[in-house]
């Protein structure tokens, strides 16, 4: 997609978080209080934004050893230029910061099962978790 700028935001604030989660498909399955996105973002190990004529359009937010694995805990676009690369290119940008020699791990969410296998990525059917307690 043409006039998108794609850098790493660490300094992202949870209030930008919290418009682009509310634009994107993804905020159903967020946290909505800041004390918490932005507990979010300062721990993360990669934050890549995408933005468009200076707004957030797109987030990538990774945790990493930057060795073995990188795991993309959130990828978010906004509702208005999805189906634009964004996402495919988000997701990019996120795993050569990480090292592409890291595995990239994600867990999709319901709506976007089928997304990540026309991207290239790979299905793997043995994922476990033990969810949250509060």
């Amino acid at each position: 997609m043409s006039g998108v700028h794609y850098d790493l935001e660490p300094d992202l604030a949870a209030e930008d978080f919290l418009d682009l989660l509310e634009r994107s498909t993804l905020a159903e399955r967020r946290p909505s209080d800041l004390e918490t996105l932005d507990a979010m973002l300062r721990n993360a190990s990669l934050i890549v934004t995408a933005r468009q004529d200076g707004r957030l359009v797109g987030i990538a937010r990774a945790l990493t050893d930057f060795a073995y694995c990188t795991y993309l805990s959130d990828l978010a676009v906004d509702v208005a230029v999805q189906r634009q690369g964004v996402g495919k290119r988000l997701l990019q940008e996120a795993h050569e910061r990480a090292g592409l020699h890291t595995t990239l791990i994600l867990l999709a969410a319901p709506a976007a099962r089928e997304y990540y296998p026309r991207i290239g990525m790979t299905r793997h059917d043995s994922c476990w978790i033990t969810p949250g307690r509060g």
